[in-house]
């Protein structure tokens, strides 16, 4: 059982709340609550921001609520504005029922979709959306919005105001949206909605919706603030994109650096948000977290426990290794596994063509190229020096070329500049 008196409380030590309508946390408290989170499928994986909600649901569902995860398949396929300055790119069919299918298999390892109690469900809202009759709509649900109101929501607003406008394609999502609260409320007996701060607006014309057509009946929505990082940049991007959820396409050892890298003033919250730990197993790390920042103990708990909650065992044991490796210098233990994951997940313009080897490039021209050198000149200096390696073993000679008994796995080459950058090539 968890150590908190109730959800509520457990969301705010967490720093997991930041607004809930009137009346939603005596309603949590009081007993058993259907909630439910709404993902879109525009691109094939979640990304790390959204662990944010999927976690909400699954303290829901600990605390003995019913979580019920929505896949629009029907709002997928008209984009939502919220945090958006441009119109999005419209998908097609095919593509969204690619996206729902990997979203689905993520989802299921964070929720108990067989829990005889309070089980989790993901239902598709292309099941009702699609069958909608746009006469019936306009006339039963579309008489509860007004126009003014619609328009004051932020995500209207700040598109409003620049030449590109907005669509009524996307300006009419907010309808969507909230009918889907009152589809889930009629058909689930779903009473909460939870989503991200920039929702709020169409969460609340949900509740709005509901409480106009069931008079009688109460409906409440709750959000989680967005993040950001401490240099303001938005959480779950690298400088190589979004960080996924799919060992495909972020493999678990840029999973584990991405938190790694935590800096000391985030790395902190972030344990609260992202793991299970309780206050004072925290108090404790928070103590040695101050007092020797240097050895670095709450950024490499919160990127095991992340990387275990999102890949398992394996993958966190495949992102300890490759970070012996990597990171620690001790490149014996690295398998040819680890190569092929480091070229699957690597940056493609980092690429050396096999026609080049074959012509004769030298690591000196290769450290240039690849802009760990900024000059022939620094690069010579610091091979000379030691500072340059090829898969952990130093290059002396700037003059040495590059060949195929340099690659790993037959297709990549790590060449670092001293023991902290590193530059994954890969050889097609």
């Amino acid at each position: 059982m968890p150590n908190f008196k109730n959800i509520i409380e457990e969301l705010r030590w967490r720093n997991a709340l930041k607004d809930f309508t009137t009346g939603a946390d005596t309603e949590l408290i009081n007993g058993n609550i259907t909630c439910y989170n709404g993902f879109d499928p525009t691109a094939k994986s979640l990304h790390i921001g959204n662990l944010i909600p999927i976690l909400g649901l699954q303290r829901l569902q600990k605390y003995g609520h019913s979580p019920i995860v929505i896949i629009g398949g029907g709002t997928g396929m008209i984009g939502d504005p919220s945090g958006r300055s441009d119109e999005r790119k419209l998908l097609s069919q095919e593509k969204i029922e690619e996206n729902l299918q990997g979203i689905r298999s993520q989802l299921e390892k964070f929720l108990d979709f067989d829990s005889k109690k309070n089980p989790a469900k993901i239902i598709n809202n292309a099941e009702w959306l699609k069958k909608i009759n746009l006469i019936d709509f306009l006339r039963d649900t579309g008489k509860f919005f007004n126009i003014n109101n619609m328009m004051s929501k932020d995500s209207v607003k700040s598109r409003l105001s620049r030449d590109e406008g907005i669509s009524f394609t996307e300006f009419s999502y907010q309808l969507l949206q909230a009918y889907d609260f009152l589809y889930l409320f009629e058909e689930y007996n779903c009473t909460f909605q939870m989503g991200g701060s920039d929702q709020w607006g169409n969460i609340v014309a949900g509740v709005d919706l509901i409480r106009k057509v069931n008079s009688k009946n109460k409906a409440h929505g709750i959000t989680y603030p967005l993040l950001t990082t401490s240099s303001g940049e938005k959480f779950g991007k690298s400088v190589d994109g979004a960080v996924t959820l799919d060992s495909e396409v972020t493999i678990p050892y840029k999973l584990f650096q991405y938190f790694f890298n935590s800096s000391d003033e985030e790395v902190l919250d972030y344990i609260k948000l992202f793991t299970d730990i309780n206050q004072k197993d925290f108090e404790e790390l928070k103590s040695v977290t101050i007092k020797e920042p240097f050895k670095r103990e709450a950024q490499i708990y919160l990127a095991k426990e992340i990387t275990f909650l999102v890949h398992g065992k394996k993958g966190l044991d495949d992102a300890l290794r490759q970070t012996e490796g990597l990171n620690k210098g001790n490149w014996e233990v690295l398998k040819n596994t680890d190569y092929e994951d480091l070229y699957k997940n690597s940056d493609k313009s980092s690429n050396l063509s096999r026609e080049k080897i074959d012509e004769g490039i030298t690591i000196q021209h290769l450290t240039v190229e690849f802009d760990l050198c900024k000059s022939l000149g620094e690069s010579k200096r610091l091979i000379s020096q030691g500072g340059i390696s090829i898969n952990g073993n130093k290059i002396l000679d700037p003059e040495k070329n590059i060949t195929y008994s340099d690659l790993k796995a037959d297709k990549v080459i790590i060449i670092s500049k001293g023991k902290k950058t590193h530059k994954i090539i890969t050889v097609d």
